[in-house]
């Protein structure tokens, strides 16, 4: 699809300079603009790429003044990085905008449709479904038996969602995502026999899950994500763990089972916590900690391993990182007082 100059303009509440005509179908960076595409420049290390780019449009603040002549036509706005992500925005709309049911995907009898859907190939809606208005399910998505999905929800290709679970509206599930699997519970005093996982998992609204995730299922009751819930990529939830509003994870996190975590969390790459604890809003945990307590004051901030209070963690890690010279100073303390001492 092309756009115009004076389209993208207008769209944007900006100005053009050069050609209104000039038509773009991509986007890139300024640095690797080519002929057909847009762009756009808001930090000013990047300046000099305008004179030399190939981009055909690219979006600049209002303020900015050129020093030397540029081939590409200009759109002005007062915001160049702001207008760039709507841009980006709905350009994403327009890509993702998918409709249709293919042929090959099946639909059992007993599934319940809304409107303007969409399945891709060899995707499975199962037994007593209940998929909602403007869903997009890619190819090879398996939806399982009693599973409720809400309007405007995205499964790409490859999720994977279990029996009985139940995903909220505009929700997005990137692909390799496996929802409901059965939690990790044995009885070990049995000879480790399996305990029946007979919950599910429930995902409010306006939730994204990255790629190859795993959320598994309750023992019974529920595994909650509440609403806006963002796990990147490569994140485990165990059975029972409940995560509360508008807390992100990042890449591989792990929860263990009936962790609940408060509103507003944000964990940093590879955390781990144990089982059974509490986190309380707003707790922020950096980069490969292992959280093995419960932290019950809102608003602080924790690292290491076993983790710790972040200030108390930067003040040990200084005498860790003198530990040498500390031993070497004791080591030498007790070479000098194991010396005899002289006669008189």
């Amino acid at each position: 699809m092309k756009f115009t100059a004076k389209q993208i303009a207008e769209t944007l509440h900006g100005t053009v300079e050069g050609n209104e005509n000039a038509e773009v179908n991509s986007i890139s960076k300024i640095e690797e603009g080519k002929p057909g595409s847009i762009s756009f420049l808001a930090n000013p290390k990047y300046t000099h790429f305008i004179y030399d780019t190939d981009a055909t449009i690219v979006i600049v603040n209002n303020s900015f003044e050129g020093t030397h002549p540029i081939k590409a036509t200009l759109v002005r706005v007062e915001n160049a990085e702001n207008a760039f992500a709507m841009l980006l925005e709905m350009y994403n709309q327009v890509k993702l905008a998918k409709s249709g049911i293919s042929k090959l995907s099946f639909i059992s009898e007993s599934a319940d449709i809304g409107n303007d859907i969409y399945a891709g190939e060899f995707a499975v809606i199962a037994d007593n479904a209940k998929i909602g208005n403007n869903v997009k399910i890619y190819p090879q998505v398996y939806v399982g038996e009693n599973v409720v999905i809400g309007d405007n929800t995205t499964l790409f290709a490859g999720v994977k969602i279990y029996s009985d679970c139940v995903i909220g509206s505009d929700c997005i599930i990137h692909s390799g995502t496996v929802i409901g699997s059965d939690g990790f519970r044995f009885a070990l005093q049995d000879g480790g026999k399996k305990i029946p996982q007979i919950g599910n998992v429930l995902i409010e609204d306006n939730v994204e899950i990255g790629s190859n995730c795993s959320i598994d299922r309750a023992t019974f009751g529920s595994t909650i994500l509440r609403k806006g819930v963002k796990l990147d990529n490569l994140v485990h939830i165990a059975h029972n763990v409940e995560i509360n509003e508008k807390s992100y994870l990042a890449a591989q996190n792990v929860v263990a089972g009936s962790t609940k975590i408060g509103k507003n969390c944000m964990f940093s790459g590879q955390v781990g916590i144990i089982d059974h604890l509490e986190i309380a809003d707003n707790t922020l945990i950096a980069a490969q900690s292992g959280v093995s307590k419960s932290i019950k004051t809102p608003g602080t901030a924790q690292m290491g391993s076993p983790s710790m209070d972040v200030m108390k963690y930067r003040k040990n890690y200084i005498h860790f990182r003198n530990f040498e010279a500390i031993v070497n100073r004791i080591e030498e303390l007790e070479k000098q007082q194991s010396k005899p001492e002289s006669g008189g």
